[in-house]
């Protein structure tokens, strides 16, 4: 198992190729941007338990990168590594809610330290919400808006992925009635009703479920629980 998934903007390809080498070798993997365009891309595209990066890059300032980052996942550990040794800048960054700034030169070892101290402080961070979620038997796509069971492609109504996403992130967790019928609304924005939430959770479990594939348990006089299938 990997020490975590660590995203390098940094726009000198001989730094970024010995930081991503090292990083590898002491058991990290590592990806590497040289620009904000391509950072973006691959924070949409991925989750990165921590970001290793530059404040000077070819197309904008690091400083913007990383309230974007942290705009999107204000949990992600953000360590600047940057020849930008100002207290302005350091204050900054750190103001941008930076977990570390590390100015260049730099010890290689004292770097990997602050990576590792950076990664067991956000240990037990909340991750942001998951877009997709999927077991090998159902398959949930929530930007796309798409269900498949087996290999069926299966029509699921938006109060019914509402449900879905709720119970998805909060799994192994009981969710009262109250609180999933706060999630829910009719066509025309009306609150539904208590029953109207029962018919919707025993269509959608019709939908999902099958004689060995079990996600939704009732937990009576409480709510539901997302199981997992398990």
């Amino acid at each position: 198992m990997s020490a975590g998934r660590i995203m390098v903007v940094e726009d000198d390809l001989t730094l970024s190729a010995g930081l991503c080498f090292e990083l590898d070798m002491n058991g990290y993997l590592t990806v590497a941007a040289y620009n904000i365009k391509k950072a973006r891309q691959l924070a949409g595209e991925d989750d990165f338990d921590l970001v290793i990066l530059d404040v000077n890059l070819p197309d904008g300032s690091g400083f913007d990168l990383c309230r974007e980052l942290k705009e999107r996942d204000p949990g992600l550990p953000v360590i600047f590594l940057t020849a930008n040794d100002l207290e302005e800048d350091v204050v900054a960054g750190f103001d941008l809610g930076a977990d570390d700034y590390v100015t260049k030169p730099f010890s290689m070892k004292i770097l990997l330290k602050r990576v590792e101290a950076a990664l067991r402080h956000a240990g037990g961070r909340e991750t942001a919400p998951k877009d997709r979620w999927e077991d090998g038997f159902l398959c949930l796509d929530f930007a796309a808006l798409t269900a498949r069971r087996g290999q069926e492609q299966i029509a699921i109504t938006p109060n019914e992925y509402r449900l879905l996403r709720t119970l998805t992130e909060n799994g192994g967790n009981v969710l009262t009635r109250q609180t999933l019928l706060g999630k829910l609304w009719d066509s025309e924005g009306n609150y539904i009703d208590d029953h109207t939430l029962t018919v919707t959770m025993n269509r959608l479990r019709a939908k999902i479920e099958d004689g060995e594939h079990t996600y939704i348990k009732t937990v009576r006089g409480m709510g539901y629980i997302w199981t997992g299938g398990r």
